[in-house]
């Protein structure tokens, strides 16, 4: 059995609408004032966009929702990871974890990075084969499917990474970024955000 079979998703999982519904995407009539600053904040992050299905599940407690966008938000802007590669690494969590949903947003975005659309094909493929990848990224690739699959990371895969990466501070900016990406995708399937789940996976 290949080491990522037992993260396929069920086909009892695939649901026809999301698991609970979307909240307002408005602050409800009589919301104190703290809930609205926090709708607010979520608006200013996405903003030119509208809040998006994520946000409207997790909008079912503000505050959680809060946090989420503050670490979210630290981790998309104030990281020096290169772009492209913490988007390589978030899609092939997505095909790791069957989040459909998040390979949408962020194959798109990893395009928009520079990310060749051979190499989104490849994770798709989930053969683990890295012809064509760079040496730091076929490290980044190793390293996101042990943390996403296994958990803990070899001292090998580590070691050879934070090399690759150059400074304490990046393997750290990965590791919460590969944690953080698998929480999102988590969320999303066993909610079924955007009724995504079972969906076909394709590069944009």
């Amino acid at each position: 059995m290949n080491c990522v079979d037992h993260l396929k998703l069920p086909q009892s999982l695939h649901n026809v609408a999301m698991r609970v519904p979307y909240a307002p995407s408005e602050p409800p009539s009589g919301s104190a004032s703290q809930v609205t600053d926090i709708y607010t904040r979520i608006a200013a992050r996405r903003s030119p966009r509208p809040l998006i299905p994520l946000d409207l599940a997790l909008l079912h407690n503000p505050a959680i929702a809060d946090g989420y966008n503050a670490l979210l938000g630290a981790i998309r802007t104030q990281s020096s990871l290169d772009e492209g590669m913490m988007e390589l690494s978030i899609c092939y969590i997505a095909v790791l974890t069957n989040a459909v949903y998040e390979w949408k947003a962020h194959s798109a975005l990893a395009v928009k990075a520079g990310v060749s659309s051979e190499k989104l094909e490849r994770l798709l493929k989930r053969d683990r084969e890295w012809d064509g990848y760079s040496e730091l990224e076929r490290a980044v690739l190793e390293y996101t499917e042990e943390s996403t699959v296994r958990v803990a990371v070899s001292d090998g895969v580590f070691e050879k990474t934070r090399r690759l990466l150059g400074s304490d501070q990046k393997i750290m900016e990965l590791q919460i970024t590969i944690g953080a990406y698998n929480m999102v995708s988590r969320f999303l399937v066993g909610l079924d955000v955007t009724e995504s789940n079972g969906g076909e996976m394709v590069v944009p």
